[in-house]
């Protein structure tokens, strides 16, 4: 009997440490400390018993105190193994932060670690995009606002600042629109005619919601953003980022110096992404001055499912930009002659009202040859996907995702991208010409007409002499 007893405390002997080890390794590894600090530090929750109303749709900055990060936004993380509340912030790159949360967890506040990752696409700016994930506590439910503080400074003694968490709920499928475009970000903006164009071929691409997000902009603009957000066509988001740091016009701090690339942009876009996850079926990352036409069908929403069965779903669909200047002149030696029956060749002055002239602006229709794409020249995109296959985002494509990007055949679709040249050295006789964007003016010149009649931007054209 003692010899059975002993050899049964042998064959345990070596499990027991087994055990004890695996118990310390979860204990002292981030979960582990996670679920400590979750459990051990509850309080009730001194949340503001009527807050404020915010301003729709305008993200709250929030200084994280002993440190140079401000927060955005915070938006519930359904699709990790364990649910997590994301906070999209910016951060000080050289500045090393351990973040704690708070979380509102049905008036009781609850405290995890929040794991940060500086977005790679800085630009070489000083400060990025920052990724505050915060650990989901087993028995927290939906946790309704969450604060972050920084573990070693005094915040104890400071009531947070909570943010509300969005996206509480998931969806699947009876999104309350099939696609959205995300603008970013609008600042000292004056293309008043472009701007009204952009929206309507939208209208015509089978767009029902389109985000901007706006620093400054004109009277003539805010005319227009108002019109718009009116008839429930865009959505504007304040983007205060400027109030709270330098920001730079341009895409490197040696074109143009400030803190931070194009006005925050990339935080723009990841908040975007995660405000629209559940509200639509698919989003567009692009500019206001550029255009993803299809070539072989008339919308997005016939083209998609052409984009689903060649390249797959879930991933981001890459369109090729091609830059159509408007600092040449359309008008070349020999271009090609376009089919007279389908798109028909009109300049300014044979396709629009002669009014549209005292519009601020660019007219698109006036820019119908792009720059051609040399072997030695970069090419960027931009692209429509399902965003809830997007974890981060950049400027041109995805950072993190659920199966990457792949590049869409010039043949379905191409990006028209009408701006000042970018190939300066060519001549107008080294343009080609494209005329696709006058398949829709016969609709898009009297949409165009109305919204600038309405606006007050241009006379009724029966006034007209």
């Amino acid at each position: 009997m003692a010899l059975r007893k002993l050899k049964r405390l042998m064959c345990l002997s070596p499990v027991i440490p087994l055990l004890s080890l695996a118990l310390l390794l979860w204990a002292y590894s981030p979960d582990g400390m996670a679920e400590m600090w979750s459990q051990n530090y509850r309080f009730k929750c001194k949340l503001p018993p009527e807050p404020p109303p915010p301003q729709p749709g305008a993200p709250t900055v929030v200084a994280v105190n002993g440190t140079h990060t401000l927060l955005l936004s915070a938006y519930m993380e359904h699709r990790t193994f364990r649910k997590k509340v994301r906070v999209i912030a910016v951060a000080l790159r050289t500045e090393a932060v351990a973040y704690r949360c708070v979380l509102s967890c049905q008036g009781e506040c609850r405290t995890s670690v929040g794991d940060s990752w500086i977005h790679s696409d800085h630009f070489g700016f000083e400060y990025g995009t920052v990724d505050i994930l915060c650990r989901h506590p087993w028995d927290c439910g939906v946790p309704s606002h969450v604060a972050v503080t920084s573990i070693g400074t005094d915040g104890e003694e400071q009531q947070p600042v909570f943010l509300d968490v969005l996206n509480q709920q998931m969806r699947s499928d009876s999104f309350p629109h099939n696609f959205t475009v995300c603008l970013s970000t609008m600042f000292n903006f004056t293309n008043a005619l472009q701007l009204v164009q952009s929206m309507e071929m939208y209208r015509l691409l089978g767009v029902t919601r389109v985000v901007i997000y706006k620093t400054n902009c004109s009277a003539d603009i805010q005319r227009i953003l108002d019109y718009y957000t009116h008839t429930g066509l865009v959505e504007v988001i304040p983007w205060s980022m400027a109030s709270h740091l330098k920001m730079s016009a341009s895409w490197r701090p040696e074109l143009g110096p400030g803190q931070m690339h194009y006005y925050g942009q990339v935080p723009a876009l990841n908040d975007c992404v995660y405000r629209y996850m559940y509200q639509t079926q698919y989003i567009a990352l692009h500019d206001i001055d550029e255009l993803i036409l299809p070539q072989q069908v008339d919308s997005w929403p016939e083209l998609l499912p052409l984009l689903e069965q060649k390249y797959g779903a879930d991933v981001g669909y890459m369109f090729e930009n091609n830059v159509f200047p408007t600092t040449t002149t359309a008008v070349v030696a020999s271009p090609p002659p376009p089919p007279t029956s389908q798109r028909p060749h009109r300049r300014h002055g044979g396709c629009c009202p002669d009014q549209w002239r005292e519009v601020s602006g660019v007219n698109i229709l006036a820019h119908l040859y792009h720059e051609p794409t040399t072997d030695n020249l970069f090419v960027n995109f931009k692209i429509i996907v399902n965003p809830r296959a997007v974890f981060t985002t950049t400027v041109h494509g995805l950072l993190y995702s659920k199966r990457g990007c792949i590049r869409v055949e010039d043949d379905m679709a191409k990006m028209y991208h009408t701006r000042a040249s970018i190939q300066t050295d060519m001549t107008a006789d080294d343009l080609v010409y494209d005329g696709r964007l006058l398949d829709y003016s016969t609709r898009l010149i009297p949409a165009v007409n109305t919204v600038l009649t309405q606006t007050g931007l241009m006379m009724p054209l029966h006034h007209s002499k």
